[in-house]
């Protein structure tokens, strides 16, 4: 069953559960996407592995959530016992790309795997820890039956809209009964405040608390009151820009200027005035349909009036669309402004938000190490893993620099002799060719991801001199870390060694110093240029 297929089954069978209306429309398929008919067989085949990798872990979690609640039940404590289960994390994520990937470092670094690379080199790893893996937007949009859009698109009900459900035997009594009103996981607390009979506490340690600003789902739970008005009267939703506002009943947004799946976009910085807006009326229109913004443009202009009262009051400007350069904006940390680190022993599990930044830069990795008798073995200093990042280490005594490239290359410096016995110093210098993050500044992504020349030196001689075409432009994998001494995730090189990969030898001193690229006039003014154009 294809993608479009399975839409039209998600689409009745919600109708049949009741959980959506039965006049509910079910909206149209984006152009963007292509629809399961015109895939090739190569296409159909991985698209087809995604899925069912992806069911598979859906089948898992219910089968582990089911266990908790076994174990809830076998105390005997679950007639007493408020379970709430809210299915999705926004939306269905299109953080795949339309053909999918197999690894999501790489698509948040722009680059696409094409479908005849991952039928040869990732199809029978797909779901397994060689990959980390995400499957085809088409899933993504099927997913997200019977709206619009996916995850990260908070002006739509396709990345936002979760469905909840909610037991508690002793006191909830219509199991199974279907509730509509209009509310929002800020909605959860005081709920929960209102059940136990607790009150929200002014004060914490001394600390005055901001009041919780959710409404109590409480009064739902009746099947009195299953058709009761919503408590919730208003909501703004945002994200990169996309922005809806709900009143009463009523629902105006903002359309997407890039898809969500474009996670190297640069998108028009004027966010307040480059969107188009839509409108709908919820108790009609439970899919957002039928875009009434052209036919009542005084009720749009009542909604976009409120998003800004509400978007003032919560703190949600300025609005930013950025995406790639939000991402390596500078925040505060122990590595913000530095360009010298240095460490006098082994030091593992440094977040990357606090660790030396080697993208989109020149740098040089010094090692003072003492190399024990029977050689040497064992990482120097590295960062990242097995989805994308960097090794220094001794491999059989012999020194190795490593690039991943996302797991789809390896550029590789290695000296031809094993280091003797005693002290040695080993250099790693890197050339960059590009601008670097400062074009970002300009919404311009043309000074990451350059090439560069990479030079291994042991006792100040040159071992090993290559150019890298290309350099991972943005992040590496963001859930390992920047550790020395030994490697405390996953291994740069599965081929070379298995973590931790411990340094045998003595660590002396590992010093690490960049050479940012500075914009010159000249540059700005270029920059300045080109984003003029685009933007007009």
């Amino acid at each position: 069953m294809g993608w479009n297929q399975l839409r039209e089954q998600i689409f009745a069978n919600q109708k049949k559960l009741g959980v959506i209306p039965a006049d509910a429309v079910l909206t149209p398929w984006p152009d963007e996407l292509k629809k399961w008919d015109a895939l090739t067989a190569d296409e159909k085949k991985m698209f087809e592995r995604q899925v069912e990798v992806y069911a598979a872990y859906l089948a898992y979690t219910d089968y582990e959530i089911g266990r908790v609640i076994q174990a809830v039940q076998d105390t005997g404590k679950l007639d007493h016992t408020l379970v709430i289960y809210i299915s999705g994390d926004n939306g269905s994520s299109a953080e795949g790309s339309p053909v999918g990937t197999p690894n999501e470092v790489a698509q948040f670094n722009s680059v696409e795997v094409p479908v005849a690379d991952q039928l040869k080199y990732f199809y029978d790893a797909w779901g397994s820890e060689r990959t980390y893996n995400h499957m085809a937007v088409g899933w993504t949009w099927a997913f997200s039956t019977p709206y619009k859009w996916t995850k990260q698109v908070a002006s739509h009900f396709g990345g936002t809209r979760n469905g909840m459900a909610i037991a508690w035997p002793a006191r909830i009594k219509d199991a199974g009964g279907i509730r509509n009103q209009f509310h929002h996981v800020i909605d959860v607390v005081p709920a929960i405040l209102e059940a136990t009979g607790v009150a929200a506490p002014a004060t914490v340690a001394g600390i005055s608390q901001k009041p919780i600003e959710g409404v109590s789902m409480v009064y739902t739970w009746d099947k009195a009151n299953a058709a009761a008005p919503s408590a919730r009267k208003t909501q703004y939703f945002e994200m990169f820009g996309n922005r809806g506002i709900y009143h009463d009943g009523w629902y105006a947004n903002t359309r997407p200027i890039s898809p969500p799946w474009n996670l190297g976009a640069t998108p028009p910085t004027d966010v307040m005035n480059a969107y188009t807006w839509e409108l709908y009326d919820l108790s009609k229109d439970w899919t957002q349909a039928n875009d009434l913004a052209a036919s009542n443009p005084a009720k749009l202009k009542e909604m976009q009036e409120i998003f800004l009262q509400e978007a003032a009051k919560y703190q949600v400007f300025p609005l930013d669309n950025s995406l790639a350069s939000r991402m390596v904006a500078p925040r505060p940390s122990l590595a913000a402004g530095r360009t010298e680190f240095t460490y006098l022993r082994p030091l593992t599990g440094i977040p990357m938000g606090d660790a030396p930044q080697l993208l989109g830069t020149s740098y040089r990795i010094r090692a003072e190490i003492e190399v024990p008798q029977g050689g040497g073995e064992g990482i120097l200093a590295t960062q990242g893993g097995r989805f994308g990042g960097w090794g220094f280490y001794l491999l059989k005594g012999k020194p190795v620099y490593v690039w991943n490239l996302l797991d789809l290359k390896r550029v590789r410096w290695e000296g031809a002799e094993a280091l003797a016995p005693g002290k040695h110093v080993l250099e790693f210098e890197f050339k960059y060719d590009g601008l670097g993050f400062a074009t970002l500044a300009f919404n311009n992504t043309s000074g990451v991801g350059r090439s560069g020349t990479g030079v291994l030196k042991v006792d100040g001689k040159v071992v090993a001199t290559q150019k890298m075409e290309r350099t991972i432009p943005i992040t590496l994998q963001w859930d390992e870390t920047f550790d020395v001494g030994s490697d405390t995730g996953t291994p740069v090189e599965d081929r070379d060694y298995k973590v931790p990969f411990r340094f045998n030898g003595r660590l002396v001193k590992l010093t690490l110093s960049l050479d940012r690229p500075k914009l010159t006039p000249a540059d700005e003014q270029r920059l300045m240029r080109t984003a003029k154009r685009n933007s007009e």
